[in-house]
């Protein structure tokens, strides 16, 4: 009996075939999964920043803005997709020369804000100015 040569491959040229396949493709699942990993961390950083943008507007407009106090609240995850919250503290930035602080003077509002991100809390600052007239 005669053999036929070249007509196919042989079990050692499919097994590292398969081999060379398995590593690009466990590659390409793992650059895959961090990639989503980032897109969500940017996703989640955006909306906590959007969030954080509208509370700030917010406590700017207030007209009865409580000066020294911190406010603080959550965020309810089903509406904004983030597990976390919100803390603000309204103090004193500057004042006027000559001018009594009962008048009343620049004030900086800051919001802090936070979730959870995977087992990792995350959080940043937001800042803004007002100027708030105290009533004599």
């Amino acid at each position: 009996m005669r053999r036929a040569r070249g007509n196919g491959f042989t079990l050692l040229e499919v097994l590292v075939a398969t081999t060379i396949m398995a590593v690009a493709i466990g590659t390409l699942l793992s650059a895959l999964t961090t990639s989503v990993r980032n897109a969500n961390r940017v996703t989640d950083s955006d909306r906590a920043a959007t969030l954080a943008k509208q509370k700030l507007d917010e406590l700017l407009a207030e007209p009865k803005l409580p000066i020294g106090q911190v406010l603080q609240g959550p965020w309810d995850p089903r509406i904004t997709g983030l597990s976390g919250g919100w803390r603000a503290r309204v103090e004193p930035f500057e004042t006027l020369p000559g001018i009594p602080d009962k008048i009343g003077g620049v004030y900086r509002v800051v919001v802090e804000v936070w979730w959870n991100d995977a087992a990792q809390r995350r959080s940043f600052l937001l800042e803004g100015y007002r100027r708030i007239m105290k009533s004599t």
